[in-house]
Parts: C-alpha cells; sequence; structure tokens
C-alpha cells in the first residue's frame, strides 16, 4: 500500500487522501514535519490563526520492528517561539500511523462555529465527529472515558485544559502502551491543536502493516543496532536510573541551573537524585524500568509510586526534576511527582512551566522550594485558566513581562533547559542557534562536553564548541527524521557499527541505496528550510543570542559567564 497524506480542513470540516507529493517522498519526522509547514504556512501567520497547520508525521523507520523507533513528530509555527517548530513523543501513535500508509497527517483551518471536534483516523482516512463529553477535561479523563467508548488499544493524541485554553506553554500528549502519557512538550503545539477546535484524535491501524523491501537485510541491521544500543554504558545507565542519572553527574560538573540560574549546583541534589529515585520506586512497589514505546530496548521510562503505593507518574524525567526541582529549589521528590502528574493531566510542558515558575519565585510571587505552593498554582491557577494561571502557563517569558523581572533564561521566548550554557558552553551554542528557540534535544553537547560520548570537549573552553554543536544539530534533524529515540546518539557517537546499521534499515526498508553522506546532507537539508521559514518570519542573526545575564553574571562555583562573541555565534550557520 503506497504511503498517503490525510488532510482535514476544520473550516469547511472536510476531509481528503491525497497522493504524497516527490519533494516530500524521501522525509518523515521532523523532516516532513518542516518541510510542509514551510511549504504550505505563510511564516508571517499568527500561529493560532487559521492560517497556521498543525502536522503529524511518523518517522521513516516507525511501525517497522526497528528497536528505539516509535518517535511521532508534530510540527507548525510555534505560538511561543514564532519560529517553526517540531516536537516529538513515544507513545503508540507514530507506529500506528505508519502501518496505516498514513505518511503525514496535516490539520487546516478553523471551525465557523464554536464546537469542539474529534478525529478518527483509519485505512479509509479521518472521520470528524462534534465532541462535548470531554471538553474542559484533563487527559487522563480523556483517556479513561475513551477506553469505555472506543478500543482501548488505539492511538490517542490528546490536549488538555491548557490547549483548549491556547496558553503558550501547552503540549499535545500521546497515549503509550499503558495509558500513560508521553508529551510533544515544546513551543506550545497544544495551543495550535486548541486553536483548531481538536480536543482529541484517536488512531486505528486494523491489520495494516509497513512492507519491508528487504526483510532478512532489515532483521539483521535491527539485530546489530539494537546490540549497540544495550552494549553502550549510558544507555545502560539510562536503563537502571532513567535520564534523572543526570542530576548528580550535572550537579558534579558545576552547570546544573539553580535558583532561577543563579547557581551551578543544589545543595538538595541528592534528595532529588536518579539515585535515590530508584530506592523510592524499588521501596514503594513502582517500576523502575518502563518503556514508552513499543521496541525500545532502553526503557528509560518508569513508574513512580507515592507512600501509599499508588502510581503518582510516569516518565518522570531529569529535565522535569531538575526544573521543579534545583531551579526552583524544591528538594521533596514526592511534591515534584505530584507536579509532574498535573501538568501531564492539564497538558502543559514541564520545562516551560517549571522555568516560568522559578521566575516567578524571583518575583516574589512564591517563596523558592514551595513545592506545595507549586502544586497549588498548577491546579487551581492553571488548569483553571486564572490571570496568575495564564501568565504563568504561557511561558517564562510572560512572566518576566509581567513581573519585570530581568533574569528570564529564554531563547526566542523559549525556556532554557536543566543545563547551564555557562558552565557547559557546547549547549549555550545549541540553546543560542536551534531554530526552534532553547532546546537541549537539538544538539545535545553534554553527550561530548561532560559524557566523553563521541571524544572529550572541555565544557568550560570555548575550543570546538560550534563544531560540536553544528555537527550534533545535523545528525539530530536526521535522527529526527526516521522516528528514532534521541538516545540513539550515544551508541551511534561511539560505536562503528550503529550508525551504517540504521543507514542500511532504511536502505532495506525502502529498496533504496543512502550512505552516510546523504543522511548528514538530509540533517544539513532540514536545518537550512527551518532557518529558511526563520528569516522569512522576520528572525535574524541577532536573535540567536542568550540573554544578557548570562555574559554578565558569573555562575557559581566555576565563576564563569558565556562569553562568545555575536560574530563567534554567527559561524555557527557557516556549512
Amino acid at each position: 500500500m503506497a504511503d498517503k497524506i490525510f488532510r482535514v480542513n476544520m473550516t469547511d470540516l472536510t476531509t481528503s487522501v491525497e497522493d504524497v507529493p516527490e519533494a516530500w517522498a524521501g522525509h518523515g519526522g521532523r523532516g516532513l514535519t518542516s518541510t510542509i509547514v514551510a511549504a504550505e504556512v505563510e511564516p508571517t501567520c499568527h500561529p493560532l490563526g487559521p492560517n497556521n497547520k498543525l502536522v503529524f508525521a511518523p518517522g521513516l523507520l516507525s511501525g517497522t520492528v526497528a528497536a528505539n523507533s516509535g518517535r511521532l513528530s508534530m510540527g507548525s509555527k510555534s505560538p511561543l517561539t514564532g519560529t517553526i517548530k517540531e516536537a516529538n513523543a513515544g507513545g503508540t501513535s507514530a507506529q500506528f500511523f505508519a502501518r496505516l500508509g498514513c505518511k503525514a497527517l496535516i490539520i487546516e483551518g478553523q471551525p465557523k462555529e464554536d464546537k469542539w471536534y474529534s478525529l478518527a483516523v483509519d485505512k479509509d482516512g479521518v472521520t470528524i465527529s462534534e465532541e462535548t463529553e470531554l471538553i474542559g477535561k484533563g487527559n487522563f479523563t480523556v483517556i479513561e472515558t475513551l477506553a469505555g467508548r472506543v478500543d482501548s488499544k488505539l492511538g490517542l493524541i490528546t490536549i488538555g485544559q491548557a490547549g483548549e485554553m491556547k496558553l503558550s506553554a501547552a503540549n499535545i500528549s500521546v497515549k503509550d502502551p499503558d495509558s500513560n502519557i508521553r508529551s510533544g512538550g515544546r513551543g506550545g503545539l497544544g495551543a495550535v491543536m486548541g486553536s483548531k477546535k481538536v480536543k482529541f484524535i484517536t488512531v486505528d491501524p486494523g491489520d495494516g502493516k509497513v512492507e519491508i523491501a528487504d526483510p532478512d537485510k532489515f532483521k539483521e541491521a535491527n539485530r546489530t543496532f539494537a546490540k549497540s544500543l544495550v552494549d553502550h554504558p549510558v544507555t545502560q545507565s539510562l536503563a537502571q536510573y532513567g535520564t534523572n542519572v543526570l542530576v548528580n553527574v550535572i550537579n558534579e560538573s558545576g552547570g546544573l541551573p539553580t535558583r532561577n540560574f543563579t547557581l551551578g549546583q543544589f545543595e538538595g541534589h541528592d534528595k532529588i537524585s536518579g539515585e535515590t529515585m530508584f530506592d523510592l520506586i524499588e521501596e514503594r512497589g513502582g517500576k523502575p524500568k518502563h518503556n514508552c514505546h513499543a521496541g525500545c530496548v532502553i526503557q528509560c521510562s518508569q513508574i513512580y509510586n507515592n507512600l501509599k503505593g499508588e502510581k503518582v507518574t510516569a516518565g518522570f524525567e531529569y529535565e522535569s526534576i531538575w526544573a521543579m526541582g534545583a531551579d526552583c529549589c524544591v528538594e521533596n521528590l514526592d511534591h515534584i511527582a505530584e507536579a509532574d502528574q498535573i501538568m501531564d493531566d492539564i497538558g502543559i510542558d514541564t520545562i516551560e512551566t517549571s522555568v516560568a515558575m522559578g521566575v516567578a519565585m524571583e518575583a516574589g510571587v512564591l517563596p523558592f522550594g514551595d513545592g506545595e505552593g507549586v502544586c497549588r498554582i498548577l491546579r487551581d491557577e492553571i488548569g483553571k485558566g486564572t490571570g496568575l494561571g495564564r501568565i504563568i502557563g504561557n511561558g517564562a517569558g510572560s512572566v518576566g513581562k509581567a513581573y519585570g523581572v530581568t533574569r528570564v533564561p529564554v531563547v526566542k521566548n523559549q525556556a532554557i533547559p536543566a543545563y547551564d550554557p555557562r558552565a557547559i558552553k557546547g549547549i549555550g551554542i545549541t540553546y543560542a542557534t536551534s531554530t526552534q528557540g532553547a532546546d537541549h534535544t537539538m544538539g545535545y553537547t553534554i553527550a561530548t562536553n561532560i559524557l566523553g560520548v563521541g571524544g572529550s570537549v572541555d565544557p568550560l573552553s570555548k575550543e570546538g564548541q560550534v563544531e560540536l554543536s553544528r555537527n550534533l544539530q545535523i545528525a539530530t534533524a536526521a535522527i529526527d527524521s526516521t522516528g528514532m529515540c534521541l538516545f540513539i546518539a550515544f551508541a551511534a557517537l561511539d560505536n562503528e557499527e550503529c550508525l551504517p546499521a540504521v543507514i542500511d534499515m532504511l536502505n532495506a526498508r525502502f529498496g533504496i541505496a543512502l550512505t552516510a553522506d546523504d543522511v548528514t546532507n538530509l540533517g544539513k537539508h532540514i536545518l537550512k528550510t527551518e532557518h529558511e521559514f526563520n528569516l522569512k518570519a522576520g528572525f535574524t542573526n541577532l536573535d540567536d543570542r542568550l540573554p544578557e545575564f548570562f555574559y554578565t553574571e558569573a555562575v557559581p562555583p566555576h565563576n564563569v559567564v558565556f562569553d562568545f562573541t555575536g560574530e563567534e555565534i554567527d559561524t555557527y550557520w557557516d556549512f
């Protein structure tokens, strides 16, 4: 069955199934979402207006048995940054889209009437239905209610109250195999889905399956690839302690942003570390290992229980724990877990919202360390859309403007994640130059700056950082196109068999003959496509800068600043 484009027009409530244009045929995942947004969205449009579009695309290897290939890309113009945007998440929907032969789902226009809708995607295309019962409800209620209304095994993509309110930090949530939530977190794409008046999307794969041109070659390459993942020491650490293994590592490096980015180390780091979390999960009968999609061989997710042994949250990640923990000085993992659960339910980005809380603490809205206060604000203010809730729910930049705070850690208005760019300079280049606002996943220099993966580049030196960030951003754009989890990068950087095995799988899947150079060129093409969109939207090289306090306020314990000139940062685009 040839892949098709599924299109939904919310203005006239029509749907269509179209052939894939030749220019889109070689793309998947982020490469396809960015290609479609660049081709069909006017860069100067209002992100929440009728001319923006929301695109969902499985990766080139989605729906196959390839290890760790279950990521779903979502693309649009971001209401938070004003740039082009791609966010991706695990769950079952990417694999189901691929099995249906749906290369991309494009949602365009806006309803003329003030009504909400759901979309049902199956082998015949998309059905639009009016939705009344679940409006105003959180993501977990949507999952529970639909389990009784439709087959609970269907893929599900949903927004919570934050997306309905079109908050700039709203995310899009994807159901995982155990009905937990995985989020396309950054950039406020949940607000775009809310602006289209789409509450949820179900995906029914039926008995569809992905055709493999050379099954034997594919199996052999996947065996090599999966072995390279499970044998790598970093992925073994992730399997043991989850991503939160990084708290102690980054704290030790002096790059753990603390108290709204005024310090590089957190006194309470041990209380919120991956090792402590592992012990608590074991004691309370949770699950220290869990996969966010079928076929994951790393299983860095987990189920975190409370003192009574009841599940609080799943997929309890380093970024969320750092942001609500060290950045807000909250030392109680149970408060952080409760906050994580509330944010999953209302459908809001845990990084953006927690960094916004840190700025609000600096403004005196609540004291640093007040975990109970954070949960109260999430539940009673953001979840209910009060004035304060909307200020915080629109992100860290919004809080800074409302309260006159000058230390606001954002690039292109998106909150900076869990690595201080003064103490880990490579990630500072990524934050500054990323086409999508501050985002560690765009070029994860932590691998080489801190973990010694793919060589070693001194995090405190300027030497080699621009090249490191550039090479990783190019590679990441290509990885994001395959539907692969970013964590394959550790093995790909260190194991000479890993990347060739991915290329072999792509060739066996499609009956083609890609080389390593082709994959690099794909990554470059995606970055240039995204950059071109941003230039047309009005961004310039002067937007590729960190906030000024990073250049003037030295961060302890190394007492360093971010010391790249604008000219040095601009050399990033020399490729």
